[in-house]
């Protein structure tokens, strides 16, 4: 589901927070109240949502916490684009949430800011997606309930593919020179976000790399993942790639108004996209780099935390329990019907009908085939050093390797911060 913000980077990735818990302020409130006006026994629980762009999204919210009859809940729906900041900021003082939604961050574990979910969700474990499982568990412990997994891959206009005789890359080379082949004097070939970040991780993974080894060590300074950066300069520099659209890679209007033949976007976008575009849309994974690499998918999405250090943690957890674990037709709703996800509950993923045919059901396949999940060790700092190399290196001509090395030395100063 796309935000409402104009942000250069992925807000289901950068979003992992950030300022580390580190900075000090209050929160005004935002957003309005959700759920009853009076009524309700026990204590009041607050929830955090950041501002969906997607039509129904805030009411929906409110729908599921209305009926809720153990406690009033109430929704702080939080418009702008400095979402973390304002929750990072709010967790700092007593007008804290007792529940709100944000990624995998080990950080919010090791200073007990996030309550472990294990017994509320182990008797379900099974049903859930284990990759999702994995990348909020750390220590055998779980945090954090998986509410909707957000695929992501390039978009494609079949007609302008035919009309200028473009096969679907499959490696990044290919995705080179279709899009020197789709541009006109009027449509760019491809479009990979204002400042191209929105595909760092995919880079790394299409390059048969990955962000870090299983025993949290860097794993990304790797020759084939610079060539994919040489790659990348090139297709930056050769005046075939859509910069600074109006609206950043989450939002579908560069792919819908026609400024663009190819645009990395997300699964929520498909409803908007088929909507002015019909049926003259297809997908494809990022291509794969290198001889060794795979093409791959990134998968984003929300999870909903519980507050350690509130007042309510265990009316907190009952209700996170409630609508996100027993009311699978409110998940399936939150899933399907305002954009495009994947329900992370296997039982439901393969009963929503809305993802059974057509694109949804190729993204599906995708997602399934070529999928990559958040690696909780991965943290905003970490993501950030890489951000630099994609801005030194491709937007800059830096030396990718002398910029992966770098990069390799500032996360390594932070896993040992994390991990000794």
């Amino acid at each position: 589901m796309s935000a409402l913000s104009s942000r250069n980077f992925d807000r289901r990735t950068a979003l992992r927070a950030a300022l580390g818990l580190a900075a000090a302020g209050g929160l005004a409130a935002c957003g309005s109240n959700t759920g009853r006006s009076s009524g309700g026994s026990g204590d009041r629980l607050v929830q955090y949502f950041h501002a969906y762009g997607e039509a129904g999204v805030e009411q929906a919210v409110k729908k599921y916490a209305k009926a809720y009859d153990k406690t009033d809940v109430t929704t702080q729906w939080i418009t702008g684009n400095n979402f973390e900041q304002k929750l990072f900021a709010a967790l700092l003082t007593k007008n804290a949430p007792d529940v709100f939604e944000f990624h995998p961050q080990i950080q919010l574990i090791k200073s007990g800011q996030v309550a472990d979910l294990t017994d509320i969700i182990e008797p379900v474990k099974s049903d859930f997606n284990q990759a999702d499982i994995t990348s909020h568990t750390v220590d055998g412990k779980i945090y954090g309930v998986r509410m909707i997994d957000d695929p992501q891959f390039f978009f494609y206009r079949p007609s302008l593919f035919e009309k200028a005789k473009v096969e679907v890359p499959t490696t990044l080379e290919e995705l080179v020179e279709a899009a020197a082949k789709l541009k006109t004097s009027k449509v760019k070939g491809a479009y990979l976000g204002n400042d191209l970040t929105p595909v760092q991780h995919n880079l790394i993974w299409s390059a048969g790399a990955d962000t870090l080894t299983a025993d949290n060590k860097p794993a990304f300074n790797t020759d084939a993942v610079a060539d994919g950066l040489k790659q990348l300069r090139g297709l930056f520099t050769s005046g075939d790639l859509l910069l600074d659209a109006p609206a950043d890679w989450w939002d579908p209007s560069a792919f819908t108004q026609g400024l663009t033949a190819i645009q990395w976007c997300g699964m929520w976008a498909m409803p908007a996209m088929q909507q002015a575009l019909g049926d003259d849309i297809g997908v494809f994974p990022f291509p794969k780099v290198g001889s060794a690499g795979k093409e791959s998918v990134y998968n984003g999405g929300w999870s909903m935390f519980v507050n350690a250090k509130g007042k309510n943690v265990e009316a907190a957890k009952e209700y996170v329990k409630w609508l996100w674990i027993d009311q699978k037709e409110y998940q399936e709703d939150f899933a399907t019907s305002y954009g495009f996800h994947i329900p992370p509950r296997t039982s439901l993923a393969e009963s929503a009908t809305k993802l059974k045919s057509g694109l949804p059901a190729e993204g599906v396949k995708l997602f399934n085939e070529f999928g990559h999940f958040d690696n909780i060790g991965w943290t905003q700092a970490m993501i950030a050093a890489f951000n630099d190399v994609m801005a030194n290196s491709v937007r800059k001509d830096g030396d990718p390797k002398a910029q992966l090395a770098a990069c390799e030395k500032k996360v390594t100063t932070e896993l040992q911060k994390l991990f000794g």
